[in-house]
């Protein structure tokens, strides 16, 4: 099935939860009845990002807050001080039921509230109505079906055949190589490289120390410095005691017997077929309203079972389990976290060639001390580098948008080596050659090179797929029976914005 897509155009001028500006945002959005996860892939690797079946992609020097797609290296990946704090008050709880006290500070605004039409269901449910997928896809299906025969009757001479556009395997999706842009730092400032790196006292003790034992044990035999155990192949055995702990190692250290508390992850996939996705929904839903109501002061009448399915139990993604893919396969899932046989939070991400997607997040409360935001966010990460065991190319982690201009929206920039996409030439910059730049300006082209530009701009718009009258053509014949000179904007300006890949694969629903 190929991706079907309505464009619904520029939407400028309204209301930006950031900065409050009353009509200071602006972005275009497509209604996505179906769409396969490369398209998804390559629409996300050039600034696009889902709510629901809704696609948009902020207009990003015009909007008040320009928000740039981020995503981390996780095999790079190193818990920070903070985030390590947080992985141990977790192990701490699960052991020994221990709860921090005092509140809690270390845990920025949950890891999507940010992302974007969120509170805007009056759109989206406007939009539902009037996208009727069952009418499309019948049509859709008849149109590839009479097609296939060859019975078409109407503009038969220029109808393209759409077999070979639908079923035309799709690119590999290879993200945009990074841009690497080497600096000598000023006199005073980084580190003088002619020098042996500084090192801590307690390090340079416990090498002594180390050295010490492997003179009096020469078989390194000595306890403590044993291997523990095979890790996967990602990540070796450590050759020192004093290395930093690794993630894995932080996540999943073990409990006591008698551990007060029991946390289990469950990836479940976004389906009414599913039935563990079913018969967890109830409890599901009620957490969500719970957590709108006390994180973001929403009426509990605006938290309708209604506006919960088509926000975060509704996908445009088909789901795929291809051979090569990870086992869970592709598509939208829902991460839930349960505790003693309570769910507590849910992470609804999105599983894609090359990547793990945060979609949204919402928790219990009463279970704020626990730092959930952060944790999740740790969790995914571990999450992408198992997948990452199998599907070599599933390697990165998008947090969705960073948001310099907003200070409590920069929290997703903690999670190192991470990289923002150039809005102009969608190639990916380390976020520390971004920072300077930000700082001076909202909006920025990250890509240093004068002479770059986007390498899958639009070049051949009479090529883009459009799907009319039950019937698939290309741009080119379907203009010829077009007289509405906003028909052709409309379709130039997706079509830039979609990249000339996408605009050949995907359907263009007309009218």
């Amino acid at each position: 099935m190929a991706s079907v897509v309505e464009y619904k155009g520029l939407r400028a001028g309204y209301h930006c939860g950031y900065c409050d500006s009353k009509e200071g945002k602006a972005s275009c959005g497509m209604w996505a009845h179906s769409m396969t996860v490369q398209d998804y892939q390559d629409l996300i690797d050039r600034g696009w990002r889902r709510s629901g079946k809704y696609v948009y992609k902020p207009v990003m020097n015009q909007t008040c807050c320009p928000q740039y797609t981020i995503r981390c290296r996780p095999l790079q990946f190193q818990p920070s001080k903070s985030h390590k704090k947080v992985l141990k008050k977790m192990l701490k709880f699960l052991a020994k039921g221990e709860i921090p006290k005092g509140s809690c500070n270390d845990e920025p605004m949950d890891s999507t509230v940010d992302d974007a039409v969120t509170g805007d269901f009056a759109l989206i449910n406007k939009l539902d109505i009037q996208c009727d997928l069952k009418t499309l896809s019948d049509d859709l299906k008849e149109s590839l079906e009479s097609e296939g025969k060859n019975s078409k009757k109407e503009e038969p001479h220029e109808l393209l055949q759409s077999q070979d556009f639908v079923g035309e395997k799709l690119d590999s999706g290879e993200p945009s190589h990074s841009v690497k842009v080497h600096t000598v730092p000023k006199p005073g400032k980084g580190a003088d490289l002619s020098k042996p790196p500084c090192r801590k006292a307690k390090e340079i003790r416990k090498e002594r120390k180390r050295l010490k034992l492997m003179q009096q044990n020469p078989a390194g035999e000595h306890e403590g410095f044993q291997a523990q155990g095979q890790p996967p192949s990602l990540f070796p055995a450590k050759a020192k005691s004093n290395q930093p702990k690794s993630l894995e190692d932080l996540i999943f250290e073990s409990l006591p017997e008698d551990a007060s508390h029991k946390l289990e992850v469950r990836l479940v996939p976004v389906s009414s077929e599913d039935p563990e996705f079913k018969s967890s929904f109830s409890q599901s839903f009620s957490l969500y309203v719970k957590y709108q109501v006390a994180i973001h002061q929403d009426p509990p009448e605006e938290c309708g079972k209604t506006e919960f399915t088509r926000f975060l139990c509704t996908s445009p993604l088909e789901a795929e389990t291809p051979p090569n893919g990870p086992d869970c396969g592709y598509g939208s899932f829902h991460q839930q976290y349960w505790l003693d046989g309570k769910i507590i939070a849910v992470g609804v991400i999105d599983i894609l060639p090359n990547c793990v997607s945060s979609v949204y997040l919402y928790y219990d409360p009463d279970y704020s001390f626990l730092s959930l935001g952060v944790y999740s966010a740790l969790r995914e990460i571990a999450f992408t580098r198992q997948l990452h065991e199998k599907t070599s190319q599933l390697s990165y982690y998008y947090m969705g948008f960073y948001i310099h201009s907003c200070p409590k929206m920069r929290y997703k920039g903690q999670y190192r080596p991470s990289d923002l996409l150039c809005p102009e030439t969608y190639v990916w910059v380390p976020i520390e050659q971004c920072l300077p730049s930000l700082e001076n300006s909202k909006y920025c082209r990250f890509n240093q090179d004068p002479e770059a530009v986007d390498e899958d701009r639009s070049t051949e718009p009479d090529r883009v797929q459009v799907f009319h009258k039950r019937a698939i053509m290309p741009y080119g014949v379907y203009k010829k029976h077009q007289k509405d000179p906003s028909e052709e904007a409309a379709v130039l300006q997706y079509a830039s914005l979609v990249g000339q890949k996408c605009s050949e694969r995907m359907l263009l629903f007309r009218n």
